[in-house]
């Protein structure tokens, strides 16, 4: 568990689902991401988070608002895709629903989880990946002090051919001196 001023960063409880499952049927919410997720999707991606914890000490750890429990969204660091560029490498992601962008929920977690990673992780490199269209996620790697590294940019081998979220731009945090 990672504590911030106003976030706790957690493992997932069987509570998280149902607002887990509104996010990825949210469009605004997943426009860069990809099609609304069925129930059984969603919870199956929350299974796989508790598995890496489980397994590793670590995961897309869910967001809770330490002032009234809310459930937020997620943010944390896993293995990277498997058939990317960072496939395997530690790789932090976020993702947060609508009604709580615009509040710095999502930079705070994320220092919080790039901290967390520096001081727990051996690597000396924690990477990211969005697509280009997505500038709140790439503005906000840009604003953590990660460095995009466009010579590793790649097309997502789990997204279709043809679909405008294929491309993938990718960016570096090293560890803090």
């Amino acid at each position: 568990m990672i504590e911030t001023e106003r976030l706790i960063l957690r493992g997932w409880r069987d509570a998280d689902r149902a607002p887990f499952h509104a996010m990825g049927n949210d469009p605004r919410v997943m426009a860069h991401i990809g099609p609304h997720q069925p129930r059984a999707e969603t919870d199956a991606a929350i299974d796989r988070q508790n598995a890496l914890l489980a397994g590793l000490g670590h995961c897309f750890w869910a967001i809770e608002r330490r002032a009234d429990g809310a459930f937020l969204g997620f943010c944390g660091i896993k293995p990277g895709p498997d058939g990317t560029r960072i496939a395997g490498e530690p790789e932090i992601g976020w993702r947060l629903a609508r009604e709580y962008w615009g509040q710095g929920y999502a930079c705070e977690a994320a220092r919080a989880c790039l901290d967390w990673g520096a001081a727990n992780l051996p690597s000396d490199t924690i990477w990211s990946i969005t697509v280009p269209g997505n500038t709140r996620s790439w503005g906000l790697m840009e604003r953590l002090g990660m460095t995009r590294r466009a010579d590793l940019d790649f097309d997502h081998p789990a997204v279709p051919d043809g679909s405008p979220l294929k491309r993938h731009i990718v960016y570096r945090a090293g560890r803090p001196a």
